[in-house]
């Protein structure tokens, strides 16, 4: 259907308007004979009842139909046209080729995609973020993935790594929603929260490793092998705020009591393997994040989390 002939500026020229829905012509094709021109949708529309022009009656097919001469293309695109969201207070009015462009912009487009910012970061047209509800919509995406659980636990074993991060997923949600709640109504922590939101999706991003060698784990790393990794940190995402205390929980001096000395980690070397860790992309080290090490204790984990380097011994799973 053609755009409203009220809606621009000027007087339009006849040969421009739709002869089918009286307005400016739409996506402009013309039938090849007697040169008549509508709008594709309109004369689409047309074809499904009578194969004719609208016009004259000549004999005419979709597959008849070709482009409109470039003089008449440029004709329209330079109309003056007002904005598809006056009623919603836009007062623009642009060319009518860079109406597409405009509106894709447009701050009064009430299906103008946003992001919320209350915590959970879906993108959201407009006016639905009103009535959006961070903790529901967290919660619909819990259910989903335990929905997907519940059919992966139907399958055979080579789908037991799938479901491993499935389920490691939720967890990371539910206290992201735990996060979410502990704030006052009023979400007065909320840049909190969305740094919180931005630690997991980064960590969501690495990929999961497997230390295959623990006592290739070096507890004093130097200083340009500390700067190496946290490069490495750097590149992979990792949120600035927090990298520098995970680099400096790379030394032993700030690791957690459980990993203090050389005694204690020789005595909890059997609970390594309950540490879920995620690759530092191209280097011998993991991260063993808070968020995701729970179970461990505190005497095995630290805030935000811990760096591990090692001399040999790491692999993806």
């Amino acid at each position: 259907m053609g755009y409203d002939v009220a809606r621009f500026q000027g007087d339009v020229d006849e040969d421009l308007i739709c002869p089918i829905c009286s307005g400016v012509l739409e996506e402009p094709v013309q039938a090849p004979h007697c040169e008549h021109a509508f709008c594709n949708a309109c004369i689409t529309q047309w074809f499904s009842q009578q194969q004719t022009c609208p016009v004259d009656r000549s004999v005419v097919t979709v597959a008849h139909l070709r482009p409109v001469p470039r003089i008449m293309r440029n004709m329209l695109s330079k109309l003056q046209i007002t904005c598809d969201n006056a009623v919603f207070g836009c007062t623009a009015v642009v060319r009518l080729d860079n109406l597409m462009a405009h509106l894709n912009d447009c701050e009064h487009n009430p299906k103008r995609p946003v992001t919320c910012e209350q915590g959970c970061g879906l993108e959201m047209p407009k006016d639905e973020l009103p009535n959006h509800n961070c903790i529901k919509h967290l919660r619909s995406v819990v259910q989903q993935q335990q929905t997907r659980i519940a059919e992966l636990e139907k399958t055979s074993a080579e789908h037991k790594h799938q479901l491993a991060e499935q389920k490691r997923d939720i967890q990371l949600l539910k206290a992201y929603m735990r996060a979410i709640r502990s704030v006052n109504p009023n979400l007065q922590n909320l840049e909190e929260t969305i740094e919180y939101n931005e630690i997991l999706e980064w960590v969501n991003s690495l990929q999961p490793a497997r230390v295959t060698r623990w006592g290739g784990m070096i507890s004093t790393p130097d200083a340009v092998l500390q700067a190496v990794i946290k490069r490495s940190l750097v590149e992979s995402g990792c949120p600035a705020s927090i990298t520098n205390e995970l680099i400096e929980n790379a030394h032993e001096r700030n690791w957690p009591q459980g990993l203090a000395t050389l005694e204690t980690r020789q005595m909890n070397r059997r609970y390594y393997e309950n540490y879920v860790a995620k690759r530092i992309p191209g280097k011998q080290a993991v991260v063993v994040m808070a968020c995701e090490n729970q179970h461990m204790g505190e005497d095995m984990v630290l805030e935000p989390g811990l760096v591990m380097i090692f001399a040999h011994g790491v692999e993806e799973i």
